[in-house]
């Protein structure tokens, strides 16, 4: 409902642009009235682990994976904008907004460096989060994230946007895990729940199809990746349905690859605890040393 003010306010501004200076500034007034995005809070920790979920996901199916990253870290699983509980806070949209948005809630906190961790679409957040405040970002876990490569399983996204009830909601799950991959309860009882917000359905259709247009996904250019100075680790399913393994053919050279044989696309229901120790071990890399540019040691 906010979401279609603030595109009508936007429409109206637009119209009388000639008297703008005359009109007030309910845009600005509503959009400081948007919450920031939710976050669920685990553990204590000089380490701050930051999670971010996938698409038509939520903060609760990281909780197989919090639990295994042990004492000392302090976790934030997010609910992304559009999602859950920040179904209408700042940054619902796409990657980009939520970003920002995700990055404006960690400045708020007065929280300093954070390891990022991402799946899919949050992986696509978490990385365009590194490109825009890499001082920010101590680590970055990606897990078969967003805008890799364009090739994406489009009708199974939408359908996934679309899965109300539990039978539809486990179907998709299983279709996009490995094929020996269990399904597990308490990921259906979550994203169950959600669903059932009111609004969440229309807003994950919409996103799938702004997220698929002509059946591809927007693809974060390589020399934006080449970029990234921080211990970067990339995990794939080797049997990922919906984003392609061959998508990590082309990651930067300094990136580190973990596949994960016999997995599909929903990594942290299908090895929490893998990816709970990968995270671990990403933590403690350190971060490679860009060469100065030409010329930078003579000036």
């Amino acid at each position: 409902m906010v979401a279609k003010i603030l595109l009508a306010i936007k429409m109206a501004r637009e119209q009388f642009s000639h008297i703008s200076h005359l009109l007030p500034s309910y845009h600005a007034t509503l959009v400081f009235m948007l919450a920031s995005p939710h976050a669920v809070e685990y553990g204590a920790g000089p380490k701050t682990i930051v999670l971010l979920h996938g698409f038509g996901s939520c903060h609760a199916i990281w909780r197989d994976v919090a639990a295994s990253l042990g004492p000392g870290m302090r976790v934030l699983a997010y609910d992304l904008p559009g999602h859950g509980h920040s179904l209408e806070c700042e940054g619902t949209g796409g990657a980009k907004p939520a970003a920002g948005a995700i990055l404006a809630d960690l400045a708020a906190r007065r929280l300093g460096k954070v390891h990022l961790v991402g799946h899919s679409m949050g992986g696509a957040v978490a990385t365009l989060m590194a490109l825009a405040d890499p001082g920010k970002v101590a680590s970055l876990t990606l897990l078969a994230p967003g805008g890799f490569g364009p090739e994406i399983n489009a009708p199974l996204l939408r359908r996934y946007a679309a899965a109300a009830g539990e039978i539809e909601v486990r179907a998709c799950l299983a279709a996009m895990s490995g094929p020996r991959s269990p399904t597990p309860d308490h990921a259906v009882e979550a994203l169950c729940r959600m669903r059932k917000r009111p609004g969440q359905l229309q807003i994950l259709i919409d996103m799938a199809a702004a997220m698929t247009r002509d059946d591809r996904q927007g693809v974060i250019p390589a020399a934006q990746l080449d970029t990234l100075d921080m211990p970067v680790m990339v995990v794939w399913g080797a049997e990922d349905p919906v984003l392609p393994v061959e998508q990590t053919e082309s990651l930067p050279s300094h990136f580190h690859l973990h596949h994960i044989l016999d997995a599909g696309h929903m990594l942290v229901e299908e090895a929490p605890d893998l990816v709970a120790e990968i995270v671990r071990r990403n933590t403690r890399r350190r971060a490679r040393r860009l060469r100065p540019a030409l010329g930078a040691a003579a000036s």
